[in-house]
């Protein structure tokens, strides 16, 4: 099985552009987690194939990098209207972190909002990859009626709910597929030296020598290539699937570049395990994609035995082993993280670059009954196992369950679970306002202690000098006593003290950001 990801920001028809490819040849299989990921199975070309399509908000980041941790390609989905090219930016730093060859497929192109040269030049400056340009648009006017592809010179005309027509190209379109070709020709020539002689020459081209060169620069992923299309009208659909079939590298590649993150030896990796979440009486599920041939329930994997293996697709029981390439869910696997590179006898942590952004969402959780209060801690402990971009502790001073969620689309996914899966109600509501005390100038401080218990007493005098610290350096020790006038063993009770009033000031609240430094006093024993 091959797998890629369609990936960017929302609005760019990505749902529509998957079902549109898993429809080409087949009924595609699909399935849909509670966080919005979805998983569709289909068939193109006698290869099974496998689509993750993720959520386009900024706050479901962390689930395309997962997603990418899996796949041999992706697409990056953008808008036609080049002003809108910003919004795909953090999608190219994710795509170009983890190394993963991306086709970029420039959606919408029904809607006339720019020149497609123009969304070019805006998403180059924020990709390190040069942007090549594949196809160029037959125009009828400010409609796009049509594509020229670049390497074979052949020209198509869209056809509403048909295959596309093979057509002359227009003669309004020939000066710009010469110079567009030109481009492209000369931007593969850096990546080989046969075409660059061959363009030195000015010698014919043969266009299967140019796809296979074409191929292997973006199975090395040198290059972003362009293509575009309207994936409501299924127009430039084909195009783009037949590039991910002869271009997109195989799943051994996926292996070697995972195993090179982890300075791992090649061999041992077994699979990798990119999404986990919790299905009603069913417990914790986590997709896995199979790295090596031989997966089965009862197979070792990240230090266990695997227990129950489902198709991805459709939660039916797998038959027989996982092939290599293959998604399956595992189930009773608890033992397996969310994402992990798998060995037999380990699970690794994944690359650095999977790392989810930091949250920037806090809301105090209230449970609606005692019964949900009783469940509510427990059952966010397992939430935070699955869901990385989730950070659960209790807020200070009240104990309250305080959530940090990527955004409102993460926490609201959130609620639903609670309710739906673990079948726990709560309102959501803003955290306390947290205040800190500290001080604006030096003091000196005189105490004098006394203490009598039956026969025998303690008697200190004790003085501080105190100053502001420094922002962020906390409360800080010290002590400067010279001659022995206090007993070294009386020092650390003088620290005790000293934080313990820094727990709460004159207002109440707890102090911060002091320096005590423990000067003089004497000190002797009383009858």
């Amino acid at each position: 099985m091959r797998c890629f990801t369609v990936l960017g920001p929302s609005q760019t028809g990505k749902s529509t552009l998957v079902a549109k490819l898993a429809s080409l040849e087949a009924t595609p299989r699909r399935s849909v987690s509670p966080y919005g990921s979805s998983l569709t199975e289909f068939e193109f070309g006698s290869e099974a194939w496998c689509a993750l399509d993720t959520p386009g908000a900024n706050e479901a980041l962390a689930l395309a990098q997962d997603s990418l941790l899996a796949s041999d390609a992706c697409i990056l989905c953008v808008s036609p209207a080049p002003d809108e090219a910003v919004l795909a930016a953090p999608y190219l730093r994710a795509i170009e972190a983890s190394g993963t060859p991306c086709i970029l497929f420039v959606n919408r192109m029904d809607e006339p909002q720019g020149r497609l040269r123009d969304v070019i030049a805006a998403l180059q400056a924020y990709s390190s990859h040069p942007l090549v340009l594949r196809q160029i648009p037959i125009r009828d006017g400010d409609v796009v009626v049509g594509s020229c592809d670049l390497i074979s010179e052949r020209a198509w005309r869209y056809r509403e709910g048909q295959p596309s027509a093979l057509v002359e190209l227009p003669d309004s379109a020939a000066a710009r597929e010469h110079e567009a070709r030109s481009e492209l020709l000369e931007q593969l020539s850096e990546y080989d030296d046969w075409l660059l002689e061959e363009l030195i020459e000015d010698r014919e081209l043969p266009s299967d020598a140019l796809f296979a060169i074409a191929s292997r620069i973006l199975k090395e992923n040198k290059v972003i290539p362009v293509l575009f299309g309207a994936a409501s009208h299924s127009n430039g659909i084909k195009r783009l699937m037949k590039a991910l079939r002869h271009e997109a590298p195989p799943v051994e590649a996926l292996k070697s570049r995972l195993a090179a993150t982890a300075s791992l030896d090649e061999t041992a990796l077994a699979a990798v395990s990119f999404h986990a979440y919790h299905r009603p009486s069913v417990g914790k599920t986590i997709l896995v994609r199979a790295l090596a041939d031989g997966l089965k329930q009862g197979a070792a994997l990240g230090g266990a035995s695997l227990g129950s293996v489902q198709e991805g697709g459709n939660g039916r029981p797998l038959a027989g082993n996982s092939a290599r390439g293959r998604i399956f869910a595992a189930v009773k696997s608890d033992h397996l993280p969310a994402t992990a590179l798998l060995t037999a006898a380990d699970a690794l942590a994944p690359p650095a670059w999977t790392a989810p952004p930091t949250p920037m969402l806090e809301r105090i959780l209230v449970p609606g009954t005692e019964r949900d209060e009783t469940k509510l801690s427990a059952t966010l402990a397992k939430l935070a196992e699955t869901d990385r971009g989730l950070k659960v502790m209790q807020e200070e001073g009240t104990g309250a369950q305080l959530i940090c969620a990527q955004g409102p689309m993460h926490l609201r996914d959130l609620r639903k679970t609670l309710s739906e899966v673990f079948r726990v109600e709560v309102t959501d509501r803003s955290p306390n306002p947290i205040y800190r005390e500290t001080i604006s100038k030096p003091s000196n401080v005189h105490y004098r202690h006394r203490k009598q218990t039956g026969g025998a007493g303690q008697f200190a005098d004790v003085q501080l000098s105190v100053r502001p610290n420094e922002r962020g350096q906390g409360f800080t020790f010290g002590e400067t006593v010279k001659g022995g006038t206090v007993p070294r063993n009386y020092i650390p009770a003088v620290e005790a003290g000293a934080r313990e009033a820094m727990g709460k000031g004159p207002p109440g609240f707890q102090v911060i950001a002091v320096d005590v430094r423990h000067t003089d006093g004497p000190a002797h024993s009383v009858a």
